[in-house]
Parts: C-alpha cells; sequence; structure tokens
C-alpha cells in the first residue's frame, strides 16, 4: 500500500521522501488557471462551482511531482456562509461587508445549512475522487484574527488597522464576533474533513500586525479554540497553523495549540525553528516565493539552504506565503526537481 509522504511526516513516520507542496499551487502563474478561470466568469464563481474548482485543484499535480493538493477555495468562504457580501474587486482583493456593532453580530448566521459551505464540500469530495493514495488533499480555513480582520475592516485601505484598534479596545460585541467566527470556523473544517480532506490548515495572515502581547489572546488562544473543537469531533486528523509574521512568537503559538505543524514565514531563521521548535512540532516552509519568480542560481541556493535546515522527517517543504502571480511555472518545476535531487 503507497504512504503519503505528508502524512507520514505529520504522523511521526519515517517518510519515503521529503514532502512538497506550495501555498497558492493553483492560481494565476498558470495558464490553465486563467482559461479555466476565464470559464467560471469571476474567483467567486470559480470557488463555488465544484467541477472548475476540482480541476484547477488537480491541475499542479499534473504538472509537479507533489505531496499533497490543497482545495481551492478562499479564507473568505466562512464570513460569506455567516451572511455576510462578499465581492472580488479586480486587482484590488476582497471587499467584506463590514460589522460594526452588536447588531449584526447577532444577525450572523451558523454554517450548517450554508450553501457556500456545500459547494466547496463537494469540490473536496470530487478532488479526493481522482487523487492517488501517496497525495494527501488538505482542507483548510482562516483562522479568527484574520477574518475578524476582514469582516470588522472590510479589507479595503486601513482596514486591517481599524480592526486591530477594535480588538485592543476589546468591546463586548467582538468577543461574541470571534467566538461565532470559531464555532463556524470548526464546522467548516469538519464538513472538509467529512467529504474527504487528509489534513486541514488554519492560516493567520495578520498574525505579524499585532505587538507580541496580542498575539496569545487574539492568534494562538483563538485558533486552539477550533482545534479543540476539530480534534473532539474527528480526532487523529493533523492540523497544521500557519500564523504569518509570528517571529519568536511561533513558540507560544506551538505552545497553546499544540500542532501537529507549524508554518513559517520566509523570514524565520530554520535553524531556530530546528532547535526550538521541532522537538514538538513538523516545520513548514519557508522558501522566499520571490526566488521561485526569479529562478537561476538564487533559487537553487535557496532551495538547499531550505532542505539543508531541516531533517526531512520533521519538514514540509513549502514556501514562506503564497506563489507569486509572475511565477514562470518552469521554475516551480525546478524546485520540485532540486528537491527530490538533494533528498537522494
Amino acid at each position: 500500500m503507497s504512504h503519503s509522504a505528508l502524512l507520514d511526516v505529520l504522523k511521526g513516520r519515517k517518510p519515503s521522501r521529503r514532502p512538497v507542496w506550495f501555498m497558492r499551487q493553483a492560481g494565476r502563474y498558470l495558464p490553465e488557471y486563467r482559461e479555466t478561470r476565464a470559464k467560471a466568469g469571476s474567483f467567486l464563481k470559480l470557488c463555488y462551482a465544484p467541477e472548475l474548482a476540482k480541476e484547477v485543484t488537480l491541475q499542479p499535480l499534473r504538472r509537479y511531482d507533489l505531496d499533497a493538493a490543497i482545495v481551492f477555495a478562499d479564507i473568505l468562504v466562512v464570513p460569506q456562509a455567516m451572511g455576510l457580501g462578499l465581492a472580488f474587486a479586480e486587482g484590488e482583493g476582497p471587499i467584506v461587508e463590514k460589522i460594526t456593532g452588536a447588531e449584526r453580530v447577532n444577525a450572523l448566521r451558523p454554517l450548517d445549512e450554508a450553501d457556500e459551505v456545500r459547494l466547496v464540500c463537494e469540490t473536496v469530495r470530487l478532488v479526493k475522487a481522482e487523487l492517488p493514495a501517496d497525495i494527501a488533499l488538505i482542507g483548510f480555513c482562516g483562522a479568527p484574527w484574520t477574518v475578524a480582520s476582514y469582516m470588522i475592516g472590510g479589507g479595503g485601505e486601513n482596514g486591517r488597522e481599524a480592526a486591530r484598534v477594535v480588538a485592543a479596545a476589546r468591546p463586548d460585541w467582538y468577543a461574541e464576533l470571534m467566538d461565532r467566527v470559531i464555532e463556524a470556523s470548526a464546522t467548516y473544517l469538519v464538513r472538509q474533513i467529512d467529504a474527504g480532506a487528509d489534513v486541514v490548515q488554519i492560516f493567520d495572515s495578520w498574525a505579524g500586525d499585532l505587538p507580541g502581547y496580542l498575539q496569545e489572546r487574539l492568534v494562538a488562544e483563538p485558533i486552539a479554540a477550533i482545534m479543540e473543537k476539530v480534534r473532539r469531533q474527528r480526532p487523529g486528523v493533523p492540523i497544521i497553523v500557519f500564523a504569518r509574521g509570528a517571529g519568536a512568537g511561533h513558540k507560544r503559538i506551538g505552545e497553546i495549540t499544540q500542532a501537529e505543524c507549524l508554518g513559517m514565514e520566509t523570514s524565520m531563521p530554520l535553524g531556530w525553528a530546528r532547535e526550538v521548535l521541532s522537538p514538538a512540532h513538523v516545520i513548514q516552509g519557508n522558501l522566499d516565493p520571490l526566488l521561485v519568480e526569479a529562478g537561476g542560481n538564487v533559487l537553487e541556493e535557496g532551495v538547499r539552504l531550505v532542505a539543508g535546515a531541516l531533517p526531512r522527517e520533521r519538514h514540509i517543504f513549502n514556501l514562506g506565503h503564497g506563489m507569486r502571480p509572475g511565477t514562470p511555472p518552469a521554475h516551480v518545476e525546478q524546485v520540485v526537481k532540486d528537491l527530490r535531487r538533494l533528498d537522494g
């Protein structure tokens, strides 16, 4: 029976090779993705078209020798499924209906019957049915701090700053908002697991916005609350936590969440991660996406340094953030080839 190298690492088994996948491995840098998105009509329509979303999820696996697929969706599925308006302006990113007080928080709906969740989970089922046994399927959600930042700030200019002020002031309705996001996110992850996800990842894109003393309350504890709910309902499913920009705060986040794996942003020294974090957590990351876009000798050296920093039984090779839109697909192929050669 063939084993998933990614699941082997996450479950403490010796892998046959160093697992690799890339954040945003399906996306704008691939011409076949751009064709499929054009067929869908928009990014959001693509997220909620299971057959097309399945196609873009699988596209990178056809090009590259990867160890995981990650379902094509967006972290803002959760606020939209809770009843907030959501739109993506071309070239400007998401625009989310803002929450400014208790009345709108109380009007948020639970995820149980949301069409948005049902459609993403249908994508998960379709992808799982086509994946070979040695390729893991990753489901995901946004972390409460990042999702709440969009819900409060709306996603526009200065939105994140507005959310930080609200979070620091701690109005009663903010605590209620976080509780609802935690509950919805746990439900969403469990639904993805039931549809076929082998692993789930919780993304906190804006953890680095916060001072260290707030990371524990606004990043680590809400993520831990989601994980507790997921683990109680679906024990044994590995969870990856990526609190981008947390720096030395990854240590405390790891202690509070007890995540099987911690993602590392590009700036994190992997020597420190190896000494301080890897005894308790698998490390994921953290090649600079800019080097993949650049290619050549700097890319080759970057792959060598990242792969050399951690033993393969404690490492999932990945980027320190998502693939850049201008990345030549051939450079991604080179990363995988270089990694396989280095790993012997």
